[in-house]
């Protein structure tokens, strides 16, 4: 039996990187897990991993910077399994003309859109299932870059990220009484397919060095099964090899 038996998980971004490794960490603790995103290829790929694995798994394709159609993936998910238990609101996106004097004003809003409002637009018919059932667990993958802005990043992604944080923490406040507790997950650089939208993508060598997904996975499942009166207010995890932290004779690599 695993910690998560009888418990429904919702995975946004579960095509690939934190989003797949957290679905099939939750599916391997026994959570049923509904997979969201936008390319439904690799949504069921993800799920045919799950399923031979022996677990269980949904496919739902969905653009989470639509709210209805994300309010309509809850009311849909609570009809055919129940409440929502678990949200894992993953999904996110940048841009390669990210800085200041070259991201076009679209290229912002669409960031922020799914970023921040997306993270949003899946929480809130997801609190109202958890208010309802008496409490639940929402997980918000942001960045390093939410803690601590960064020019490789850029102002988009920065304030963005940093709003899933103070979106994180307000949850705890207003709903904890409610029995709701929400984590803000904040990764330095992790080796996923964000990557290849950097301006110059790093190096294999660099990537190795990185955090991996299963890492980050492993963080989600830790999250998840600890208990109800347990609120994880907040993780902080970087490489090792923090490329932020190492002076400029060891940084042999452009940070792209």
């Amino acid at each position: 039996m695993g910690a998560l038996d009888g418990k429904t998980a919702w995975v946004t971004g579960a095509g690939g990187g934190i989003g797949e490794a957290s679905a099939k960490a939750l599916a391997g603790s026994g959570a049923r897990v509904i997979l969201t995103g936008r390319r439904q290829a690799e949504l069921d790929r993800v799920a045919a991993d799950i399923e031979a694995a022996g677990g269980l798994a949904e496919v739902a394709p969905l653009d989470v910077s639509d709210a209805a159609a994300c309010a309509a993936a809850a009311r849909s998910i609570e009809a055919e399994f129940g409440p929502v238990d678990i949200l894992v609101a993953n999904a996110g996106v940048n841009v390669p003309k990210r800085h200041s004097g070259e991201i076009s004003a679209e290229d912002f809003r669409m960031v922020v859109d799914v970023n921040l409002t997306g993270v949003m637009n899946c929480t809130i018919p997801v609190m109202a299932q958890m208010r309802a059932a008496g409490g639940g667990l929402i997980i918000m993958v942001s960045s390093w870059a939410g803690r601590h802005a960064s020019k490789i990043t850029g102002p988009a992604y920065n304030a963005s990220k940093h709003g899933v944080v103070a979106l994180s923490h307000s949850i705890n406040m207003e709903e904890g009484a409610n029995g709701i507790r929400s984590c803000v997950i904040m990764p330095g650089e992790v080796n996923t397919p964000i990557m290849e939208k950097r301006p110059v993508p790093p190096s294999e060598a660099v990537r190795a060095r990185m955090l991996q997904s299963e890492d980050l996975g492993r963080a989600v499942k830790f999250v998840a099964e600890s208990p109800a009166h347990v609120c994880i207010n907040e993780i902080l995890i970087s490489p090792t090899w923090n490329r932020t932290f190492l002076p400029p004779e060891l940084l042999n690599e452009a940070d792209g």
